[in-house]
């Protein structure tokens, strides 16, 4: 069976809703076993909605990519210009502060793609730095972040609903 092209494009503010839901739905798929109902749905109603996504992608510092197939939203990255976290050393650094598939398309080559389009806008803007912090007890997210050359540099807490966690910091260069 052939596999179906996957495609980039930037998103809009016409793609807030989609966002929003694609947003919630991903991150509730990745964690929400891993957490309090009660952290989950704190968490996600201050990040994902129509109006917070609408806000970040009239953010010029913001830019959202969204992986599609067939037309079909099947995974997005955030992208943002902000203040690093101390660890970061590289020059010219660009936050990567979200990367998700929907779970269908996990292990199907959307991360990949995403990755791709992401360090192919930090060298569209003239960024040097991308970097990123991922959850300690995600594996499987830090051995694809290694896998695209990303090292470990530090640490910083996340705050899930009332739960403070801790995620690594990792970085690379936007060209290798």
């Amino acid at each position: 069976m052939k596999q179906k092209e996957i495609t980039i494009r930037r998103g809009t503010p016409e793609d807030a809703a989609l966002l929003a839901e694609l947003g919630a739905e991903t991150f509730g798929d990745t964690f929400a076993t891993q957490n309090t109902a009660v952290d989950m749905a704190s968490y996600l109603a201050a990040s994902f909605s129509p109006a917070i996504q609408a806000e970040e992608l009239a953010d010029p510092r913001v830019s959202y990519l969204l992986a599609e197939v067939e037309g079909e939203a099947v995974g997005f990255a955030k992208l943002m210009e902000s203040q690093p976290e101390a660890a970061i050393h590289g020059p010219r650094p660009y936050e990567l502060v979200r990367i998700y598939a929907r779970k269908a398309w996990i292990g199907r080559g959307v991360g990949a793609f995403l990755m791709q389009a992401c360090l192919d806008e930090a060298a569209r803007l003239e960024f040097e730095t991308l970097w990123l912090g991922v959850w300690e007890h995600n594996p499987r997210a830090r051995a694809f972040y290694r896998r695209w050359g990303f090292i470990e540099v530090g640490s910083h807490a996340f705050t899930l609903g009332k739960d403070v966690q801790t995620d690594i910091l990792m970085e690379r260069p936007v060209r290798l």
